[in-house]
């Protein structure tokens, strides 16, 4: 059984058992998160139901393992060119481990 579902407006297919690394969400470590956003859901069965957009009665659960950042971007900007300024900057996005747990369907 696998799902199509939707977190901070990307996508992700997730089966149970599955670790999928999404932006920050809230919720303390290991703690229960609830995702009603479920857009697809395939059973064991071969029964497929499509949402329009999302499945109703339908949710996933999951437990957030971490709060972790990504690798660093580094951006150089230039001035003018007849001046020699530069400044460096950089940013690590927020993420979140998530561990899926179980799919419910009702």
């Amino acid at each position: 059984m696998f799902a199509v579902i939707e977190i901070g407006g990307k996508q992700y297919i997730v089966g149970k058992g599955d670790t999928i690394i999404t932006e920050k969400l809230d919720g303390e470590k290991n703690s229960e998160y609830v995702i009603d956003k479920v857009l697809l859901i395939k059973t064991n069965d071969d029964e497929i139901k499509i949402g329009t957009p999302y499945v109703e009665n339908a949710k996933v659960v999951s437990e957030i393992v971490n709060h972790v950042k990504s690798k660093k971007i580094i951006v150089l900007r230039k001035g003018n060119p007849k001046k020699n300024w530069r400044r460096k900057y950089g940013h690590r996005q927020q993420l979140t481990v998530l561990r899926i747990k179980d799919i419910v369907v009702d």
